[in-house]
């Protein structure tokens, strides 16, 4: 198999950053919602957009999850990273730290480090939302 100096061009980078023990960073690009590939849980669906780092080797990890009337994605917990929950469709009861907060469409929730968090969807129809996780977690 033979490669082009193009070729070389974006493999060096990856290569480099490997032998650096980085992650290479992720890249510029665009994601049609009919093409992220759905995983089911039950009478959930998610969909992973992406994992990985930006330029300056920040954690940043995005994916959309369709949850069904009455449903919770998991218990209540904890972790190091930040979270941000974006709704698009649908009702959700978030709670962080004791408050509670029912959020519909446009809403926004941000949870800070270390944060008690969980949330469920109090609707009657699908609660389609958007995590964003910025960080890592403790090592």
């Amino acid at each position: 198999m033979s490669h082009s100096r193009r070729d070389l061009t974006f493999l060096l980078p990856a290569l480099a950053a490997a032998a650096a023990g980085q992650k290479p960073q992720l890249p510029s690009r665009t994601y049609r919602f009919e093409d992220i590939p759905v995983r089911d849980n039950g009478p959930n669906r998610a969909r992973q957009v992406l994992r990985g780092e930006t330029h300056a080797g920040f954690a940043i990890e995005l994916h959309q999850t369709e949850l069904a009337p009455g449903e919770a994605p998991h218990p209540p917990h904890r972790h190091a990273h930040e979270e941000m929950i974006m709704i698009r469709e649908g009702t959700l009861e978030v709670t962080i730290a004791g408050q509670r907060a029912s959020l519909g469409p446009g809403s926004v929730a941000y949870v800070a480090s270390n944060e008690p968090h969980g949330w469920r969807n109090v609707g009657t129809t699908r609660a389609h939302y958007f995590v964003l996780a910025l960080g890592r977690e403790a090592q």
